[in-house]
């Protein structure tokens, strides 16, 4: 039994859905071979594109076209000798396929270009279809080079890729390139509902929709899903058949983790984690249809006028699942990663904004038993304003509280916390006030630099919070100005030498490490690899060296997060942005060494040799 992608495969231009510019292209191509008399101007093509996008059918049909009787055309006519040969390439001399996964080695390129002086048996072209080109070796590339950018006139050569970035450059320079993009889900599934119709399958609304989804952009992976949908439901297509083939969670599931996490209530949270995996779920699937349902809520707030601060409590928390989904898929225990994530983003709303912070508001409390935290808005700030700490007695004042593991910066003296009313019963005067419990975070507490308005909380305000939550009462406001706001961050000194490169990579380390907002502390490893670190026109820049590219994609996803910023401003004052670059390896190899001898250039030039192959053997 025939497949549905090999039965309803392309045989015309055409029939090509989602690549409109590539027909356009080939087809005004053939047009102009057949006006000049059957040559075609370029003999090298690259169709380059993601799986199940048309790229060997393409190949194909232009090599019928360009051997029809009728043409070349843009149609061939599909009945002649030459064009049902080109039905069969296996079985046809002068339509050769050849994949690169098997035959990558430099002895099969020299066998090819030997092959390619042959002349065609009975067609107009011998069309040479090479396809995952990018897996041959560089001693094949450079057997190529030559027979690509001057071709014998009855040879054709049309090569395919899903990895264009790793065909050298000058491949590149010698072909045609042709993108094949991503088919839009519209056109999918309006091919996959005439497929359907051909077949006399019925089906629900909707559930073609969902194999075009789940095709993401591949016309194949559609319909080879529709395939095994049709067998599974005796030709009938179901919605419901369609989530349990794909292994899509249904849509109150994923509604219902959405809605806790907005509401940042972490035990449904983890309630709905642990029904999910009973149910076996698909963790990436899941992982996808949350990504897709949040985006559609953002959408819709977006286009109902919500705020700057509501859309960046969006923003982060978007980010911060889409930075989580590369540690899904690699990890065997996608289910903790899962859970990690979304109660990280669920803490989110927890952290007070920076401009929270800089006028002096605390973070959100959480309201008792879970649910969405209670604003700080102005009437509430207002109940209870900042104020000096009354008196104390005489004697030495105890420490001033703060976070573990931040050390209070030098010259910066800690503010005392506020003693007690002498009318409270049960207190000394010399005990020190009890202090509410602080708001949850996403592991790391969140300090207002240093300094600020806002850092006056630890003082200020926090005996009048404390004498609020017991006698209701408001405190007076303060009669003497705030110290003046710096830019230094919580726990860490300014650097005093920006030159001097150890100083340097400890001060941004340190700083990177004591960042708020839930920023990796894996980023205070990263100045110490990076080669080069300078601190020039208010901009930091990083130098790394290309083989941990991947390790500073932690640090490029977390440019624009403002808290990033704010912390190196800490120990950098006056930083506007920072600059991340990667060096580049400009070595000469002993082939381009010996390629560019003079003498060896002779050598060729006298004996009218080519240079197929360099290599040392010791």
């Amino acid at each position: 039994m025939i497949t549905l992608a090999l039965k309803y495969r392309p045989r015309i231009l055409s029939d090509l859905v989602g690549q409109e510019a590539s027909v356009r292209a080939l087809a005004n191509a053939l047009k102009k071979a057949k006006a000049s008399g059957g040559a075609i101007h370029h003999q090298a093509f690259l169709f380059a594109g993601v799986r199940g996008t048309g790229k060997t059918s393409t190949a194909r049909i232009l090599a019928r076209a360009l051997n029809c009787m009728e043409g070349p055309t843009a149609e061939p006519c599909g009945v002649c000798d030459s064009c049902k040969a080109s039905e069969q390439p296996d079985q046809n001399l002068d339509i050769v396929e050849i994949d690169a996964a098997s035959r990558s080695s430099v002895e099969d390129a020299r066998a090819l270009r030997e092959q390619v002086q042959t002349r065609p048996a009975f067609c107009r072209y011998r069309v040479y279809i090479i396809d995952e080109v990018h897996m041959m070796s560089r001693s094949a590339f450079d057997a190529l080079l030559k027979i690509l950018e001057e071709p014998p006139p009855h040879a054709v050569f049309v090569l395919a890729t899903t990895e264009l970035q790793d065909v050298p450059d000058t491949i590149k320079s010698r072909v045609q390139i042709f993108p094949f993009r991503l088919i839009p889900v519209g056109m999918v599934e309006a091919r996959l509902r005439w497929v359907c119709e051909q077949e006399g399958v019925t089906w629900e609304e909707g559930s073609l929709r969902l194999l075009a989804e789940a095709g993401q952009g591949s016309m194949r992976d559609a319909l080879t899903t529709l395939d095994r949908v049709i067998s599974a439901g005796e030709g009938h297509v179901g919605e419901a058949m369609v989530r349990d083939q794909l292994g899509i969670v249904p849509a109150v599931r994923v509604q219902a983790v959405l809605e806790a996490l907005l509401a940042a209530d972490s035990g449904a949270v983890l309630d709905n984690c642990r029904a999910l995996a009973e149910l076996g779920t698909d963790w990436i699937s899941f992982w996808r249809e949350l990504m897709m349902a949040f985006r559609d809520r953002m959408e819709a707030d977006v286009r109902q006028g919500a705020g700057p601060q509501d859309l960046l409590r969006w923003a982060r928390m978007l980010q911060l699942l889409l930075s989580r989904e590369r540690d899904l898929r690699d990890t065997s225990l996608p289910d903790v990663v899962v859970e990690l994530a979304l109660l990280t983003a669920a803490q989110l709303p927890y952290l007070a904004p920076l401009d929270a912070l800089v006028k002096g508001q605390p973070a959100p409390a959480p309201r008792p038993g879970g649910g969405r935290p209670l604003p700080v808005t102005g009437t509430a700030m207002a109940a209870a304003p900042m104020a000096q700490p009354p008196a104390r007695p005489a004697g030495p004042p105890p420490p001033a509280p703060r976070a573990a593991g931040s050390p209070a910066s030098a010259g910066s003296p800690a503010a005392a916390p506020s003693a007690p009313s002498s009318s409270q019963p049960g207190t000394r005067p010399d005990a020190p006030s009890s202090l509410p419990s602080p708001a949850p975070t996403s592991g790391r507490q969140v300090d207002p630099p240093a300094g600020s308005a806002s850092a006056s909380l630890a003082g200020n305000s926090a005996g009048n919070m404390a004498g609020n939550m017991a006698g209701n009462t408001p405190a007076q406001p303060s009669a003497q100005p705030s110290a003046q706001p710096s830019a230094e961050a919580p726990g860490v000194a300014p650097i005093r030498d920006p030159g001097n490169l150890e100083q340097l990579r400890k001060g941004v380390g340190e700083a990177l490490r004591q960042a708020p907002g839930g920023l990796p502390r894996s980023l205070g490893s990263l100045p110490h690899m990076a080669t080069g670190l300078t601190f020039q026109d208010r901009t930091l820049h990083w130098l790394f060296p290309p083989n941990v590219r991947n390790t500073v994609q932690d640090l490029e996803r977390e440019l624009g997060n403002p808290y990033l910023l704010e912390a190196l401003r800490g120990v950098l004052p006056g930083l506007v942005r920072t600059v991340i670059t990667f060096e580049t390896e400009n070595r000469e190899r002993p082939d381009e060494v010996l390629r560019a001898d003079p003498s060896f250039q002779r050598l060729l030039a006298e004996t009218s040799g080519e240079i197929v192959e360099i290599r040392r053997e010791d």
